[in-house]
Formats: structure tokens, C-alpha cells, sequence
């Protein structure tokens, strides 16, 4: 490994680096006009700022439900309130200076991401500097920054966990990258625990930073023996933390194969305390043999526990979802898409996603293959597993893109050292070339272009989509009721009025999002029928928003089809509106 990778001195700059990166995004998106602001259409960001909300209005903090959200009574959520504390605390502290709470949201979903954003640029450059040298700090910054920025998990007002999870993911990796000792180990597996603890979907990236610790334990010496031991305590240690501090005495043995419960504490804690365990025994660590025969054994037990105990978490998570909502949900949420459904539905989106890591697995694996070294094979391994994942769900580009980024950047680094030592006249066009298919953004706007010129006909402007505050300021002057809308204007109602809904895009809402659709889709008796049973109050029209297209096509005669035809049921009254409105409102009716 580089020398350079261990300098302390180094922080420093990094850190420096990586906060004039983030401001230099923050005012990108100022000269923007602050678009994800203004039209902010993120539900996950929406429906985490009502649950922020909540806490602060004073919901238990062991109280995950989302009471308005769903038939009544709601439904417990899956998210971690590890999320919720720090943008509360945020809110708290800027509405305490201002008086208004309002004020302090604002504020906080301007500014929360920027440094975040600055954090994780600062490991990625850090990362940048082990796997390649000083000389690839340069391309590092801007790739890495562009690939960050032109991602949008760092775009101000997503607030969701996504950003959260990639810094805490970065931070293992440059851990177990650039540290040393019983310290850094502590860090990688305290950041791997609490991404654990923030969502399901980082168990890869987890699984791949255990694997890296044992290896190290099973081919290193004493230091990386300590690194190794102190990877399962903070893993463990984690783990234990994050268990007691998120999952109420009620629930401990209460199995939740989507969040953070007995059989991710369960894991966590044995693979933790079994690696610590390993690594500071003298007996099982005399030989090579002996630490590989402790390894399977630990793995074997791992196995056993969540194969005999929690045999369900190994399935199909929605292999018992009812057909309707695969058919009208599942199968449309953008993020969970295969890729061979995003290179078919939209093969310039799928280029964006896709070619960069491609690149990068392809020239970091000739780099390896001609100079072999840890760096390079622990961000191997982290970046073929969101690579991937992102076959498997598109969601994995969120870690899949800047990884690559800081191979890349490895590769841009190398060719203008190679440039530098040469004469020839074409290696600064070549070097140039390097440059511009090393930015996500290169292939991503080329697609697009590409993709734009095939078209034959001009796309037809389409109605709004309800993506704006604004949209909403009608309905939200109406006395408080329940709302039978699409699921994807669930978490903007709620956080954008006092309403409750029925349906929301959760896959634990199955219950409200059934009964939305049969609405939706049924005859105006049978919609009725769910409207009175449910005490929806007002029903809501959006015929811009893509999913009223998607469920219009499967039910060309129900209830939803009607709306938008101007065809309602006597029992449904228009509310008076600005013919401009994107947001149609009726009230029903109650019944004679």
C-alpha cells in the first residue's frame, strides 16, 4: 500500500477538499433555483420529514407508526430513528433561534446534506489516495465530486437514508482501507453495525466488509490481527448499541426480516464477538490452519443460527405479495428495477447507471492484474458487490457509481503520469478522452442526446405530476379527513397537509394500498363501499402523475378512469379550483 495513504497529515487537506466540493454543489443547485426543493416529488425524503415531525410533536420514540397513513390505525414503519434524531435536532436548534418551526424544516433540508455530502467526499478521496497516490487526488476531486453531485442523493431536501447509508459505507471502507489497529477496525465495524441498524439493503456491503476483516485476521500478522479484532467489537459492540437503542423490550424477540431486529442483532453479534474472539487467541491464531479451520467454524455457526431460526429471512421478501399490487406497484418502482428492465424500458437511463462501473470493474481488474495490492482488492470487492446488486435492483448504483468513481479516478491519475513522461503528441488527446469517459455524466448526457435525436415525434407536455408544494395548498385548506389517492401522493399529502391517506408506497401498507386500488379500479359501487367502510372524506386527482396512466390502462372502467374522463359518481363533488390546478379535489358525499 502507498505511504502516502498513511499519513495523518493528509486529513487535513482531504477534509478541506471534500467541504469545497460540497459547497461547490450547494451552489450548483442555488444557481439552479433549488429544483428538488421546489418540486420535491422524493417520498421517501416527504414521509421521513412527517415521521421527523412526529418525534418532535412527541410520538414515542419506540413508536414507528404511521397513523395517518393506511386504513385506521395505521401501520408500523421500517425506517430507524437513527435517521430522525440528528435532522430533529437540526430543526430543534434553528427553530430555537428563530421561533418558527417551519423555519427550522427549511433550513434543514437546504443545508443537511451539504455536509454529508462533504464527508463522503473527504473518504472518498481518502480511498483515492490509498488505492492509487497523491497524484490521483486531483482527478479524484472531480470525479468524485460530479459523480455525487449528478447522483442526487446529496441534492437538497433528500433527507432519506440513502446518503446516510453511502457515508457510512465509505467510512468502513476507508477504515478497513487506510487504517491501522485496533481502532480503525473498531470504526469500520461500528459503521457497518449502524448502517445495519439504518437499513436492510446495506447487508451486502456488511457482509463484504466482514469478509475483508476475516481476511485480513486469516493472511495478516499481529497488527491486522488487532485491526480483525477490533472490526467484531465494534461490529458487535455495534450491534448491541443499536439493538437496545432502536428495538423496545417488547420486540426483542419479535423476528422483522426488513428492519433491524433479533436476527440482525443475532448475526451481528455472533460474527462480531466469534472474529474478536479469533483474533486475540494466541492458540487459534498460531497457523494458517488453524485461523482458517476457526473462520469456517464461525461461518458454519452464522449459518446454522439464521438457517434454523430465522429461516424465513432467507426468502423471497415479496414472494406472498398479492398479485394487484405487483402488477400495479412492485413491478414500477423505479429504484427496485433489474437491469435488464431499466436497459429495456430506457436504455439512456440504463447507460447512466451501468457503463461506468462496467469501466471501472474492466480497468481496475487489468491494474490488479498487473500490480496486485490490498487497496485496490478491497475496493474490488466493495464495487463488484453493488455492481452487482444493481443487476439484481437498480438501487445498488447509489454505492455502485462513486465507487467506480474512485477506480476511475485511479485510471485518470495513472495516464497523466504516463503523459507526463511522454513526447507523443496524441497522449493528451487520449489522456483527454480518459478524462471525459471516467465522468458518469459524460455517458449519461450522450444517452440522453442520443436518445433524444431517435425520436421522431416531440413528446406531448403532460399534465402536472403534483410534485410542487403549491399543488397541494388547495387541499390543504379543507378541514382535516382521509384522502383516497394514488400511493404516489400518500407522503406528499401527508407532509404537506393535515390529512391522512390510505395509500403510500411502503410494502408495509399492503393493506390501505389493496384497498386504494380496488377503489381505484372498481365499479363507483364497489369504490363506495371502501370509501364508507374506510371514512375517506375527499378523493384526490392527479391525472398527471404516471401512475394514474399505469392504473387507468388496467382498469379502463373503474373508478380512477371515470375521475379523469370528468365522468364522477353522483356521490362525488368537485370541489371549486383554479382550472390550472394539477390537484383535483372531491368531496364525497355522505350517503342519504
Amino acid at each position: 500500500m502507498p505511504q502516502s495513504a498513511a499519513r495523518p497529515s493528509t486529513w487535513g487537506g482531504d477534509a478541506m477538499l471534500g467541504l469545497a466540493g460540497a459547497l461547490l454543489a450547494f451552489g450548483l443547485h442555488a444557481l439552479a433555483g433549488f429544483p428538488t426543493l421546489a418540486a420535491n416529488g422524493d417520498n421517501d425524503s416527504l414521509l421521513r420529514l412527517v415521521e421527523i415531525r412526529d418525534l418532535i410533536g412527541g410520538q414515542a420514540w419506540f413508536d414507528l407508526h404511521q397513523y395517518r397513513m393506511g386504513p385506521p390505525g395505521g401501520f408500523v414503519m421500517h425506517w430507524s430513528r437513527f435517521v430522525d434524531v440528528p435532522i430533529a435536532c437540526f430543526i430543534l436548534a434553528v427553530s430555537a433561534l428563530t421561533g418558527s418551526q417551519a423555519t427550522g424544516e427549511k433550513v434543514a433540508l437546504l443545508a443537511w446534506t451539504t455536509p454529508m455530502m462533504a464527508v463522503a467526499l473527504t473518504f472518498m478521496l481518502r480511498i483515492a489516495r490509498s488505492v492509487r497516490d497523491d497524484g490521483t487526488i486531483m482527478p479524484a476531486f472531480i470525479i468524485c465530486a460530479a459523480a455525487l453531485h449528478f447522483s442526487g442523493v446529496f441534492a437538497p431536501g433528500n433527507i432519506d437514508h440513502h446518503n446516510v447509508q453511502l457515508t457510512l459505507c465509505l467510512a468502513a471502507i476507508t477504515a478497513l482501507m487506510v487504517g491501522r489497529g485496533y481502532e480503525a477496525g473498531i470504526a469500520a465495524g461500528g459503521a457497518c453495525a449502524l448502517m445495519l441498524a439504518i437499513g436492510m439493503e446495506t447487508l451486502p456491503y456488511v457482509a463484504i466488509a466482514g469478509l475483508i476483516a476475516a481476511v485480513i485476521y486469516l493472511l495478516g500478522d499481529r497488527p491486522e490481527a488487532a485491526r480483525a479484532a477490533g472490526f467484531g467489537t465494534g461490529l458487535a459492540g455495534g450491534g448491541i448499541a443499536a439493538f437496545i437503542a432502536t428495538v423496545p423490550a417488547s420486540s426483542w424477540l419479535s423476528p422483522h426480516c426488513d428492519a433491524y431486529s433479533i436476527p440482525q442483532f443475532a448475526v451481528a453479534a455472533i460474527s462480531g464477538i466469534g472474529l474478536t474472539i479469533a483474533a486475540i487467541s494466541p492458540a487459534l491464531g498460531r497457523s494458517f490452519h488453524r485461523k482458517l479451520a476457526t473462520l469456517l467454524a464461525l461461518g458454519v455457526a452464522v449459518a446454522a443460527v439464521t438457517v434454523t431460526a430465522f429461516p424465513q429471512c432467507l426468502a423471497d421478501p415479496y414472494a406472498g405479495l398479492d398479485p394487484k399490487l405487483q402488477l400495479l406497484w412492485l413491478d414500477h418502482v423505479s429504484e427496485a428495477q433489474p437491469f435488464w428492465r431499466v436497459l429495456s424500458d430506457n436504455w439512456a437511463k440504463a447507460a447512466g447507471f451501468y457503463v461506468t462501473p462496467i469501466l471501472a470493474l474492466t480497468m481496475l481488474g487489468l491494474r490488479l492484474r498487473r500490480s496486485s495490492d490490498a487497496a485496490g482488492w478491497i475496493l474490488m470487492a466493495f464495487l463488484t458487490s453493488a455492481f452487482a446488486v444493481s443487476l439484481w435492483q437498480v438501487r445498488g448504483a447509489t454505492f455502485s457509481l462513486p465507487l467506480a468513481a474512485i477506480a476511475l479516478a485511479g485510471w485518470v491519475g495513472e495516464w497523466r503520469h504516463r503523459t507526463a513522461l511522454t513526447s507523443d503528441r496524441m497522449a493528451m488527446p487520449r489522456m483527454a478522452v480518459v478524462w471525459l469517459v471516467s465522468l458518469n455524466v459524460t455517458w449519461s448526457a450522450a444517452a440522453h442526446a442520443a436518445a433524444a435525436l431517435g425520436k421522431t415525434e416531440p413528446a406531448a407536455l403532460p399534465a402536472g405530476t403534483c410534485e410542487r408544494s403549491a399543488d397541494y395548498a388547495f387541499l390543504a385548506a379543507q378541514p382535516p379527513a382521509t384522502v383516497l389517492a394514488i400511493s404516489n401522493l400518500g407522503a406528499p399529502i401527508l407532509a404537506r397537509s393535515p390529512h391522512g391517506v390510505l395509500a403510500g408506497p411502503y410494502h408495509r401498507n399492503v393493506a390501505g394500498n389493496l384497498l386504494a386500488l380496488d377503489a381505484f379500479t372498481g365499479t363507483a359501487e364497489q369504490a363506495r363501499a371502501i370509501i364508507q367502510k374506510n371514512r375517506i372524506g375527499l378523493v384526490a386527482l392527479c391525472r398527471g402523475n404516471a401512475e394514474t396512466a399505469l392504473v387507468i390502462g388496467q382498469a379502463p372502467t373503474g373508478l380512477l378512469a371515470a375521475l379523469v374522463r370528468s365522468e364522477p359518481p353522483d356521490w362525488l363533488e368537485k370541489l371549486p379550483q383554479q382550472p390550472a390546478e394539477p390537484l383535483e379535489i372531491y368531496r364525497v358525499r355522505p350517503k342519504p
